[in-house]
């Protein structure tokens, strides 16, 4: 472990301030575990926005990319990353903030991974494959395989994005691996597949803060559930009835 918990000094301004994840991370704290953590949640619960400041706290530019690259134009921290505390260990401290080439921290942003594909493809320390002679899954796989392995932090928002449902059980491979290596990984995702990672930590965002799930209690996968067994039932209630008329 590198990343051992996380807490906010004062609330954020703006509507980062407003999220009950948020409140409960002011308020609490959190204190992370084991290697691998997964953040879930509805749209707009605040996974992302948790992601994107421990980036920021990583030295890692919260559009994506790894920490310690000369290029990359890291700009003014996120909201809540210029008032979330890291605790971090020994080790932690010396692969987010040591020499600049031997830092170990990647973020994966699902939004931008093709723009930093673009301008990273085949330089040193990443992929060689360029992005756009893959399809938009194989290059999210090309990159998690190069860059999420060995020790390290390793943040992922949303990498679903892109991977059918054999990627995703290929990535829950991946994952278990560089946890083995040693790798430390957060996760904010909608998908019952990834989370289905033996070991791994699960927390539901919504209305009252921040919750340990098991995976069987979680609304994506009863959701989900609920839907493959009966779509009818959930349909019933998005598509217009007068349609075809």
């Amino acid at each position: 472990m590198f990343l051992t918990g996380l807490s906010v000094s004062r609330p954020p301004s703006g509507w980062p301030g407003a999220l009950p994840a948020v409140r409960h991370l002011a308020e609490h704290g959190l204190d992370l575990t084991v290697p691998v953590t997964f953040l879930v949640g509805e749209n707009g619960s605040g996974k992302s926005t948790i992601v994107e400041a421990i980036a920021d706290v990583c030295g890692v530019n919260s559009e994506g990319g790894k920490a310690g690259t000369r290029y990359a134009s890291t700009g003014p921290f996120t909201e809540l990353g210029g008032v979330l505390d890291a605790d971090f260990t020994v080790t932690g401290l010396r692969l987010t903030r040591g020499p600049r080439l031997k830092r170990r921290v990647f973020f994966l942003r699902a939004e931008t991974l093709i723009n930093l594909g673009r301008g990273v493809s085949g330089l040193p320390g990443y992929w060689k494959e360029h992005p756009d002679e893959q399809s938009h899954g194989e290059g999210f796989l090309t990159v998690l395989e190069h860059m999420v392995k060995g020790p390290g932090i390793y943040l992922l928002d949303e990498p679903e994005a892109a991977l059918s449902f054999q990627s995703c059980l290929r990535l829950v491979g991946l994952m278990d691996r560089a946890t083995r290596e040693g790798g430390q990984i957060i996760c904010a995702t909608h998908s019952p597949v990834l989370t289905s990672l033996p070991g791994a930590r699960i927390l539901e965002l919504g209305e009252d803060g921040i919750q340990a799930r098991e995976w069987e209690s979680l609304q994506i996968v009863d959701h989900w559930r609920r839907f493959l067994a009966k779509p009818d039932f959930y349909l019933r209630y998005v598509l217009d009835d007068d349609a075809g008329d």
